[in-house]
């Protein structure tokens, strides 16, 4: 049975994709209690692995530069959960893709508008970074995502704040990033996918392999070590039966 949705929520230590990150909570590296309140809001948690005896791990990509026509054909056919934290100056007109990907059962999330690195920024600039994407994605599909994740993995409480206040549940970062060769390397921790765990897969403007060969490599180990990809929301959001699997 799974667990309670506020069970599953984990804060922990990770560094950024292209600059340090930081531990979920204040200066001294204690973990921040994820029920603290700015305001009448409480701040969304901070994950990047769900605690979870489910053989899952989750596939996330970020930015939207990479437009591969046919990692929409490989969503369709392995029936991925995938979700995309889109940021819009990135996308720019490429949003046609996304639509379609999340025809096929993407998820559409939050990456801020112009991608800035947003621990340090005033409280107005980094809400209007993430609530500016909320009214981008909006009105492009209709939705209001509940994830968002900060460019570089860097954020302070600032962030939280605007997050909470432009409707974001939780904050997600990652433990495993995919290389441009679709390897993986750990943020914290031993080697090595294991339950619950947060995938990034950032875009990559030299890759040697298409998004759609990165994924599939990610898959094959994935499948070795006997888990499958889980739709997040489900997990932090505590939405019953559509986990999907990677067949």
């Amino acid at each position: 049975m799974r667990r309670p949705a506020a069970a599953l929520l984990c804060a922990v230590v990770l560094a950024g994709c292209a600059g340090a990150g930081q531990r979920p909570g204040t200066a001294d590296g204690r973990a921040r209690d994820p029920g603290a309140v700015s305001g009448t809001r409480r701040l969304p948690p901070v994950v990047d692995h769900v605690a979870t005896r489910d053989p899952v791990v989750f596939l996330t990509y970020d930015d939207g530069a990479e437009r591969d026509p046919r990692f929409v054909g490989l969503v369709r056919e392995r029936r991925l959960p995938v979700s995309m934290f889109l940021t819009d100056s990135v996308v720019g007109p490429g949003y046609g893709h996304f639509a379609r990907l999340r025809a096929v059962g993407a998820s559409i999330q939050n990456h801020t508008l112009d991608h800035p690195a947003l621990r340090g920024l005033p409280y107005a600039g980094q809400r209007a970074e993430i609530c500016g994407q909320q009214h981008k994605l909006r009105s492009r599909f209709g939705i209001s995502p509940r994830l968002f994740r900060p460019p570089y993995g860097t954020y302070d409480t600032t962030t939280l704040r605007a997050a909470a206040d432009c409707g974001i549940t939780a904050v997600v970062l990652w433990r495993a990033s995919a290389n441009a060769e679709g390897e993986l390397t750990y943020t914290r921790g031993r080697s090595g996918l294991r339950p619950g765990d947060i995938v990034s897969v950032p875009s990559v403007e030299t890759a040697s392999l298409t998004l759609t060969e990165r994924t599939e490599r990610l898959l094959r180990e994935i499948e070795r070590r006997g888990l499958r990809v889980g739709r997040l929301e489900d997990y932090l959001e505590g939405t019953p039966g559509r986990r999907a699997a990677a067949n």
